[in-house]
């Protein structure tokens, strides 16, 4: 084998259709489009959520809500998470720990929330805190830092 023989392999290849060639090549005339209509025209493309005429979804629905665009969105973590990376025997949590156990992303802002028990004595830094997992954390001598969100 050499390049001089090369092929590519059986039926992969097909010759185009030579559309509007005259009556001869059966795809003559109105070249495989049908009769009239928007489809048949040149330079058509049907419109993101057209369904054939009828009135779309996106107007048959009413609008709803709002999206405020200074919202803060933090990651949730919660104590029960805090307690087993101190039984991994670690007495630091900051984001650059959560960071690194793939917990959050390099740009979350992190929370945390008061869901389970922590039982261990743990410094956590964090852009916020609930009521409850801050309450938990000094029941359990521990000690909260927090960061400034930007």
């Amino acid at each position: 084998m050499n390049l001089s023989n090369l092929k590519p392999a059986q039926g992969s290849v097909r010759t185009n259709k030579r559309l509007g060639r005259g009556q001869g090549s059966t795809d003559g005339g109105t070249a495989g489009r049908g009769h009239k209509g928007a489809k048949s025209r040149s330079g058509y493309s049907r419109k993101r959520g057209f369904e054939g005429g009828q009135m779309p979804m996106q107007r048959r629905l009413p609008k709803f809500g709002f999206t405020n665009p200074n919202r803060i969105e933090f990651k949730a973590i919660n104590l029960e998470v805090i307690q087993k990376l101190a039984e991994a025997g670690l007495t630091v949590i900051s984001p650059e720990l959560l960071l690194e156990k793939g917990l959050i992303n390099k740009n979350s802002l992190v929370k945390i929330l008061g869901k389970g028990e922590l039982k261990a004595k743990v410094e956590v830094t964090a852009h916020a805190f609930s009521k409850s997992a801050e309450e938990a954390i000094k029941a359990a001598n521990g000690t909260i830092v927090k960061i400034e969100a930007q």
